[in-house]
């Protein structure tokens, strides 16, 4: 049996993230139908008012198809990051979202990049360099997760195609190793076990009193259900168990 500091589910784990998302759905909505376009809010390298786009950037996509491939990713690893990590959660979403962003600005063609891969590249790196240097098997079940799911992603922090913001994607990915080296020393609390605990008596173990000292089972005596005492008894007498078997002839072989 699992104690009480094991890692537990509030509803912040997915309610969070899944607002996040629900945001970059209705920025695109408000676009798609009013015939507006904010893609001028991107990260613009290296121009001042380009600098707006480090807040604005990641809520802004040039298509349907551009949310889409990254609401999914981006609601399961922040869901992630909520969940194992929650005394680090909003630091790393924050600042990560932000130095992401300012490192596109920095290093960045002359272009407007906009949506909120950089920000996906920040979670998947985080959260695999993180199960890495932990050396916690649960943390690194995630980081072999995410390879598993997202590993792909990694050959398009490279200029493999020129319509990409590559150096979005470059620049969450060193973002997100940073912050994985900077919190190494941060673990997650252990699951514990009621045989783990400082105060286990294996004597009151229900599970371990079906055994003796060397290990044989123990069938423990059970109690038999009482019929109701009458007036004329002075003790409860045990229910009689009563078995009527009833013989038919079969019609089918009668007839036969």
């Amino acid at each position: 049996m699992a104690s009480s500091n094991q890692l537990k589910y509030t509803p912040g784990v997915f309610g969070y993230p899944l607002l996040f998302v629900m945001v970059l759905w209705v920025v695109f909505w408000i676009e798609s139908r009013f015939g507006l376009n904010f893609n001028s809010f991107g990260v613009y390298p290296r121009e001042l008012k380009g600098l707006r786009g480090i807040a604005f950037s990641p809520f802004i996509h040039g298509s349907l198809k551009h949310l889409f491939n990254n609401s999914i990713p981006l609601f399961v690893l922040s869901s992630a990051l909520f969940y194992f990590y929650r005394n680090l959660r909003w630091k790393i979403l924050l600042f990560g979202l932000l130095l992401t962003g300012i490192a596109t600005w920095l290093i960045g063609r002359s272009s407007l990049h906009i949506g909120a891969s950089g920000v996906v590249y920040m979670l998947a790196s985080f959260l695999f360099f993180k199960g890495i240097f932990s050396k916690q098997f649960q943390l690194t079940a995630l980081a072999l997760a995410v390879v598993f799911l997202y590993g792909g992603m990694l050959w398009y922090v490279f200029p493999v195609n020129p319509e990409i913001s590559w150096e979005g994607h470059l620049s969450g990915f060193f973002v997100g190793l940073v912050f994985a080296y900077f919190y190494k020393s941060n673990p997650i609390e252990n699951r514990k076990y009621e045989w783990e605990r400082e105060d286990y008596n294996p004597d009151n173990d229900p599970f371990l009193k079906q055994f003796d000292e060397e290990g044989n089972f123990i069938e423990l005596p059970k109690e038999l259900p009482n019929e109701p005492s009458t007036e004329n008894a002075g003790v409860q007498k045990p229910r009689r168990i009563r078995i009527i078997y009833s013989f038919k002839k079969n019609p089918k072989n009668q007839s036969e």
